[in-house]
């Protein structure tokens, strides 16, 4: 008769090992960081911040927690999983002298957040040089994508509101540069807004851009090469004005509300002015067409302005609204770009969804929660948190090829980042000796070779 011992075999533990480095996977940001000069330009901005006789500096405080944060970290306390490892990430500082940095810097105010905002604008004109032809300006253009999201709040918190959704909590507007097909994204704005904040703030639309445009090196602050992309919150006169203003130039394709005199329109449009919608590949997309309005529905609006308007069938069981036509579900969007198709056009626009993965990526890196009582506390938390997106986004854009480009920070984190390595030290030099029986170590050491092969800022 044979002992029954259940499906896992049964390991006995105990404490006391050393040599061995949990998250070491982690390795890939702090190397980011280091080529990507962050840490030295996060160090100078913050330097008004620290203290005579300081022991821990303020640019490595806060890129400690933004590192804990894109390990998977969600409050200030998370930066002890890096204090653990101090092999790998170096001193760390405690909790107090972590909470006292975000006050100071709280405290600060637009001076602080303009530090940060300016370091992070360096940094990125520096490693889009790095990605040569896998940055996300490569084709000539770049594409903002701005969203708002909803944070739930579980507390009586600073500025938390009942939200459109019959929530409670904030309603942040986000802004994104988009890498396309072959990559991910990475935040350009992040506006903290009280819950019961509109979508569709003209005024908000375009603080959001003015940050994102700040993000972006000189020459993509103006100028038909940027492309800012909203849903139907950005179609307002005031935003799409202030868009298309003398001086700025700027494209857009922004989402329009299917308003009575834009249906009427629909209702007119001959049959063979209708185009069919297409997919990435070329391919005709089934059951959806596109055509471009025009009269009435332009009057007060900037010129130059084109009002493109798709129609589908919908899918089984869907709801229809008063605003579809024909049974056919109808959704509308206005663009400045000419001599493009219709069809592209539709196309370009639709591939703004890529936004909700972003949005995605953002809540599973710490703005689930803001973990902070103050509104300007969680300004900063923020921040952070874009930090942590930033060094996600670049980490793959420098050292990932193929569909691991594509990975979001929980498969990076699975994959990568929760690696374990003995930690061996020879002479002067320590070496990470990640397990060979790893599915992905090949992966992790031909990234960290991609990122030594990198020239180191002075």
């Amino acid at each position: 008769m044979k002992k029954r011992i259940g499906s896992y075999p049964r390991v006995r533990s105990e404490g006391g090992g050393r040599g061995v480095v949990c998250q070491a996977g982690g390795v890939l940001l702090v190397e980011t960081v280091r080529k990507a000069g962050l840490d030295q330009a996060i160090s100078a901005a913050l330097a008004p911040w620290r203290k005579p006789r300081a022991v821990h500096d303020p640019g490595k405080i806060l890129l400690d927690v933004a590192l804990a944060v894109a390990l998977g970290g969600d409050c200030l306390a998370d930066a002890g999983m890096l204090r653990a490892e101090q092999a790998v990430f170096g001193p760390v500082a405690s909790d107090p002298t972590v909470s006292r940095l975000v006050s100071a810097l709280a405290a600060g105010g637009k001076r602080a957040l303009t530090a940060l905002r300016q370091a992070r604008a360096q940094v990125r004109e520096h490693v889009w040089r790095l990605a040569g032809d896998a940055a996300p300006d490569a084709a000539g253009q770049v594409v903002v994508d701005l969203d708002g999201v909803l944070v739930i709040a579980h507390s009586e918190k600073q500025d938390a509101a009942a939200t459109w959704k019959k929530t409670y909590g904030h309603h942040p507007l986000m802004g994104f540069v988009d890498h396309g097909r072959g990559g991910t994204g990475e935040p350009v704005a992040g506006l903290l807004r009280p819950g019961n904040a509109g979508s569709n703030t003209a005024a908000d639309h375009i603080e959001a851009a003015r940050l994102a445009l700040a993000q972006l090196p000189k020459k993509y602050r103006r100028g038909r090469r940027t492309l800012i992309r909203t849903d139907s919150g950005g179609g307002t006169h005031e935003f799409v004005d202030c868009l298309s203003a003398r001086g700025r130039w700027l494209a857009y394709s922004v989402g329009m509300t299917i308003t009575d005199a834009i249906h009427q329109a629909v209702l007119k449009v001959p049959a063979p002015a209708w185009t069919p919608a297409v997919e990435p590949d070329g391919e005709i997309h089934d059951g959806a067409w596109v055509a471009e309005l025009g009269g009435d529905c332009l009057k007060g609006w900037p010129e130059g302005m084109r009002l493109i308007v798709r129609k589908e069938r919908p899918h089984p069981g869907a709801q229809l609204r008063f605003t579809n036509a024909d049974g056919m579900r109808l959704t509308c969007f206005a663009t400045n770009t000419k001599h493009t198709s219709i069809a592209e056009l539709e196309l370009r626009h639709r591939q703004r969804a890529r936004a909700e993965d972003r949005i995605r990526a953002a809540r599973a890196t710490g703005l689930t929660n803001l973990p902070l009582h103050d509104a300007a506390q969680n300004q900063i938390w923020l921040e952070i948190i874009q930090i942590a997106l930033d060094l996600l986004a670049w980490m793959p854009l420098l050292a990932l090829t193929g569909q691991a480009r594509l990975w979001e920070p929980r498969r990076l984190r699975l994959r990568l980042f929760s690696a374990a390595a003995q930690l061996v030290t020879t002479g002067r030099r320590r070496i990470l000796r990640f397990a060979k029986h790893w599915p992905w170590t090949g992966l992790i050491t031909d990234a960290l070779q991609r990122l030594a092969a990198l020239p180191t800022p002075d």
